[in-house]
């Protein structure tokens, strides 16, 4: 049972094998499937504007509901007109629900409690008490206003035993009946979450379970949460092509090139990672011929690009290696700017071209050559600090 919210549509282009080259209509504008979706917890893309982010490619952005909750509040977004006239970002957005924050709080703070009827926690903020509930989930992001909301889910670590995922998965579609049941803005999708772990069958019967709910998508959720990546590619690509065809697949939190490039050919549609903008703080760059680590004595006097076919602001500005590495190396907040636009506009050139290589029937051939190109990166062990 497939939902269509008003101002969705949903529209399979063409396939090849598993992958799917679809558009998604949003209130805010269509989005070309795949794609990747730049984090912005905050209701920013860390260290770029609205009109940087764009310029990457990008047409949805995320952000997290657990962090806008606590601050400012949900109260001071909506009166603002919403995460969209808040941030300035006119294209579409999804919020995550809290979810996976629990999880993350639990696993390195001990900061949750969970229950039937939600989340207990406090503030990693101050420290005060809150309580999360599926319904407060949904009525804290009608409030924020993104175009997608997520339900809250409960997300067990990758080396759970079968009786804590098997209890998860149920506990989720019991929040999932009470997601659905809270209203919501008229033209603001929920998607679903299917949980499971690496456990394929119980994978399976919960994609059943949510694609028989009014959902207006179907997500994977906890997936890199610890288990081997071997393991994780095995499951998605045992289930993500038996989610439903007809609604948009989002698989959460997982985002290296090689992830992307696989899980497109497993049939996912949507992605979001932290990695580019993330990685770029630390001073590395994603190119076609594999990572590239600025801080390395090789590119003090190199004259050239981060990357020749490039055409993002940093490479087609002519910004040189050897000045990105004299920025970084001073802590000069511009080259923390200039290695993000890099790195997304990096991510967004990739979904381009698997988009365009499903089109062409030749999706398997693109994605194994350009394997083949990023495994000549750099490493982390040959760097070198020294000015």
């Amino acid at each position: 049972m497939s939902a269509v919210t008003d101002g969705f549509h949903f529209r399979v282009l063409c396939n090849d094998g598993h992958a799917r080259r679809s558009v998604l209509r949003t209130p805010h504008g269509d989005v070309e499937l795949p794609t990747f979706m730049p984090v912005g917890t905050q209701g920013s893309v860390k260290a770029l504007s609205p009109d940087e982010v764009a310029a990457t490619g990008a047409r949805i952005v995320l952000g997290n509901t657990y962090h806008l909750w606590l601050r400012p509040g949900e109260d001071v977004v909506a009166s603002h007109g919403g995460l969209h006239g808040f941030s300035k970002w006119p294209h579409a957005m999804l919020t995550d629900s809290g979810g996976f924050q629990a999880f993350s709080l639990n696993t390195k703070q001990k900061l949750v409690r969970p229950s039937e009827d939600g989340f207990r926690f406090q503030s990693h903020l101050d420290g005060s008490p809150r309580f999360l509930s599926p319904e407060i989930a949904v009525e804290v992001q009608g409030k924020i206003g993104a175009d997608i909301q997520m339900q809250l889910d409960v997300c067990p670590p990758g080396d759970s035993p079968r009786d804590v995922v098997e209890a998860a998965v149920k506990q989720t579609t019991r929040w999932a009946k009470r997601a659905l049941a809270t209203p919501r803005p008229a033209r603001q999708a929920l998607f679903g979450i299917v949980q499971g772990a690496c456990y394929a069958d119980l994978r399976a019967a919960h994609a059943d379970e949510l694609g028989a709910m009014p959902f207006d998508g179907l997500a994977l959720g906890g997936f890199s949460v610890g288990e081997p990546k071997e393991k994780m590619f095995e499951t998605i690509a045992a289930v993500a092509p038996k989610l439903d065809p007809s609604r948009p697949r989002y698989l959460m939190g997982v985002g290296t090139p090689e992830d992307l490039l696989a899980c497109v050919g497993f049939g996912v549609d949507m992605f979001d990672c932290v990695l580019p903008t993330r990685n770029a703080r630390n001073g590395q760059a994603l190119t076609r011929n594999g990572k590239l680590i600025i801080k390395n004595k090789k590119h003090a006097r190199d004259e050239s690009p981060l990357d020749p076919e490039c055409a993002c602001a940093c490479c087609a500005g002519g910004y040189s290696r050897a000045y990105l590495r004299h920025l970084y190396l001073a802590g000069e907040i511009l080259v923390l700017r200039l290695l993000s636009q890099h790195n997304l506009f990096f991510f967004g050139e990739l979904m381009a071209s698997a988009r365009r290589a499903i089109e062409a029937g030749a999706y398997a051939a693109f994605a194994t050559s350009a394997l083949e190109r990023m495994r000549g990166g750099e490493s982390d062990s040959v760097a070198s600090a020294d000015s």
